[in-house]
């Protein structure tokens, strides 16, 4: 295949193929040496002066890591599976790791690595947090140690057009879609793709698959979710076309369920086993659905172009609240932390943030039904929901909390919902 896959020297065995590549990309590793926009300011010393003498002032702890600011945009962020750490890829096409913490003054970047030549589109952990994956503009699939950021395997032109989308399916097989709309799957045992199939006539965005790791979903922007089955290696079907591209999927009610994501700013519903035509949609006040993270069986965070993050209820279908906003700035993809507590979200300010969700599971829809907001304004569901400054957003909460109880959204009037099949 034109594929060539390069293991880097620190995973070389004794029989190792002899077009191995261990000398790419010098100084793609980088010692952290950059100072943090989350370091702790130095204390006036001044500032204190009445305090009780030689008390030692405890660290202070956050309800949520302070944000990181990044030197270029990250197009994408993924949460170690097992750790307080995560990796961001952006525009440069660098990675950056970070360990993350409440305590103030604790957020710390681990490592860098300048590999990829151009973009870095998706980053994914293995599901033992030992390995990362990325792809890349280039048409390039690594494959990096997680503990010193060096790399294992490349695969370079893996594709014949940008790599967009990524999934790791198990420890071995791994699946990437392109801007020409060509699904690959790939054994990264032996390096070589056992799919090559081109059904969508546009960009897959976004892959997921079913808990028995048989059945692939796309979702393209030709407007359509494509169906792929990994045991029998073959093509199902498409979906009928949508209004708008496709721009994420996943799946919801223990799987019963697909929802994707639009451009248009809908959310378009199928039945598990009924790919051909959605059963349900509905449209929420937002430029786009550009990434859905599940958060319980029926509530999922969405991320838009508008630069808010917003928590959906399927079934009824309605927008409950906001978890937070990167103020004007389109947002490129959510993560959610191993323990559930964090959602973390990338943009165009270069900031990645975090937001406290750990209260969103127990949230119902009935209390939102027959109120209203006169300002319009969506229900905030976190205390720094609608404040970039954590400080005054925290002096503010106690407040808004007597508002909304007078004048709680309605957040019908925030979707539109078709109750019939189409």
């Amino acid at each position: 295949m034109a594929a060539s896959v390069e293991h880097a020297e620190i995973a070389r065995t004794e029989k190792e193929p002899p077009e191995t590549d261990t000398s790419e990309a010098p100084n793609s590793t980088r010692a952290a040496e950059t100072s943090y926009s989350d370091a702790e300011p130095e204390p006036d010393p001044d500032e204190d002066e009445d305090d009780d003498e030689g008390e030692p002032r405890g660290p202070i702890i956050r309800d949520t890591p302070r944000d990181i600011q990044l030197e270029a945009i990250a197009n994408t962020v993924a949460l170690h599976p097992a750790r307080d750490v995560l990796v961001c890829g952006d525009v440069d096409g660098d990675l950056y790791a970070f360990s993350y913490s409440c305590t103030e003054g604790e957020n710390r970047e681990l490592w860098s690595s300048g590999h990829h030549l151009k973009s870095c589109r998706q980053v994914r952990f293995s599901a033992d947090g030992l390995k990362l994956c990325s792809v890349s503009r280039d048409k390039a699939i690594h494959l990096l140690d997680v503990e010193r950021g060096q790399l294992v395997t490349r695969i370079r032109g893996a594709h014949g057009s940008p790599i967009n989308s990524l999934l790791l399916v198990d420890e071995n097989i791994l699946a990437t879609g392109d801007d020409g709309g060509t699904l690959k799957v790939w054994d990264m045992r032996k390096g070589t793709s056992i799919m090559d199939l081109k059904h969508h006539e546009d960009y897959i965005s976004d892959i997921t698959v079913d808990q028995a790791k048989r059945i692939l979903l796309t979702a393209s922007g030709d407007g359509t979710m494509g169906v792929f089955n990994i045991k029998r290696r073959r093509f199902e079907l498409l979906s009928e076309y949508q209004s708008g591209d496709l721009t994420s999927v996943a799946l919801m009610k223990r799987g019963r369920k697909v929802v994707c994501g639009s451009s248009e700013g809908t959310i378009y519903i199928f039945n598990w086993n009924g790919f051909g035509a959605t059963s349900d949609r509905f449209a929420i006040k937002a430029e786009s659905v550009d990434c859905i993270v599940p958060i319980t069986d029926n509530i999922m965070c969405t991320a838009s172009m508008d630069g808010h993050i917003r928590a959906v209820n399927l079934l009824p279908n309605r927008v409950i609240g906001c978890i937070g906003q990167h103020v004007g700035e389109p947002i490129e993809e959510l993560a959610k932390s191993r323990d559930s507590r964090f959602l973390v979200s990338c943009a165009h300010d270069q900031l990645i943030k975090f937001w406290d969700i750990s209260s969103l599971p127990k949230a119902t829809v009935n209390e939102y039904r027959k109120r209203k907001k006169k300002d319009g304004r969506m229900k905030s569901l976190t205390k720094k929901a609608f404040g970039d400054n954590d400080f005054f957003a925290g002096l503010v909460e106690e407040p808004e909390k007597k508002e909304e109880e007078k004048e709680a959204e309605e957040e019908e009037d925030d979707s539109d919902s078709d109750s019939g099949s189409d």
